[in-house]
Parts: C-alpha cells; sequence; structure tokens
C-alpha cells in the first residue's frame, strides 16, 4: 500500500554555513565596526549577542537573508524576545526540528474534515499518512501544503 512521510526539519549543515556567513559580514559591515556582536550556533537554536537592541534586528535581518541564500525555510524559525541588559543585548533564534503533537493532531484532522481515502498516523515526530491510490496520496499533499503550518513541511519516503 503506498504511503509517505511529512516531517519537519532544516538542514543543519546549512544552518551552520549561514551562521557562519552572517558572522564573516558583520565582521566587514560599516555599522558593525568596534561593536561586540556575533552569531553563535548551540544545540538546535542561534544566539544572536551584540551591544544594542536595534543591531539585533539589524542581525536577524542578515541572518534571514543568508538561510534564505542557503535554502533553509524561515518557518523553521522561532524568534524569542530579546533580551537587553545596561551593556549587551541578546536573542535567541531556536530551530524547530520534527511536527509537535498538536500541530500533527490538527494535520490528521484536516485530512480527515477533507474526506479522503487516507489514513494518517503520528509516529513521533513526523506524520505517516497511507492509501490504496497514489492520486489520494497526492491530494494528501496538496492539502497538507495549502495550508500554513507554521512548519517547513518535506514529503519524503515515498513508496509504493
Amino acid at each position: 500500500m503506498p504511503s509517505f512521510d511529512v516531517t519537519a526539519e532544516c538542514d543543519l549543515q546549512e544552518v551552520r554555513n549561514a551562521v557562519d556567513q552572517a558572522n564573516r559580514e558583520i565582521q566587514t559591515r560599516f555599522d558593525f565596526k568596534g561593536v561586540d556582536a556575533v552569531f553563535e550556533l548551540g544545540e538546535g537554536a542561534v544566539q544572536l549577542r551584540a551591544e544594542q537592541e536595534f543591531q539585533l534586528q539589524q542581525m536577524l535581518d542578515i541572518l534571514r537573508q543568508k538561510l534564505v541564500k542557503r535554502r533553509v525555510d524561515l518557518a523553521a524559525l522561532d524568534v524569542g524576545e530579546p533580551v537587553s541588559t545596561l551593556n549587551a543585548a541578546r536573542q535567541d533564534v531556536a530551530l524547530k526540528q520534527g511536527i509537535d503533537a498538536d500541530t500533527a493532531k490538527r494535520m490528521v484532522k484536516a485530512i480527515k474534515a477533507a474526506k479522503l481515502k487516507v489514513q494518517a498516523q503520528v509516529q513521533g515526530d513526523q506524520l505517516r499518512v497511507t492509501g490504496k491510490k497514489r492520486d489520494d496520496l497526492q491530494q494528501a499533499i496538496a492539502l497538507l501544503k495549502a495550508e500554513d503550518w507554521q512548519l517547513p513541511l518535506d514529503f519524503t519516503n515515498f513508496r509504493d
């Protein structure tokens, strides 16, 4: 029986490359001369550090540009609130990996509400959709692509 998996993951190597490029651009930009500003890639998150809060916004724009050039979906970013102290500001940007349980349940409900002849089930941080016909699976993919799930959806492991 044909099936496919719905996952939501971003390529961490491309994120690392984008962070490196953003750090290089910060070092060469005139408006960041003499400013202690840096991007740090941690475990599933990118931390932005600068001296002022408005510099964080500029850094976030630079990071987004570099990620788009590297074909990383911006829906994978979960931008946190900036935290300012007297002489420094920082902001965390978490990377969404996998489909959370609530979103997976909403996806299953949407598939069932569309009355497609497919079955969807949650398997950890991904969703498995099975059906008898390939056309039904393609309709399910089109349905999931049409809605905005705030995740970078990827359709993998298609089996006939």
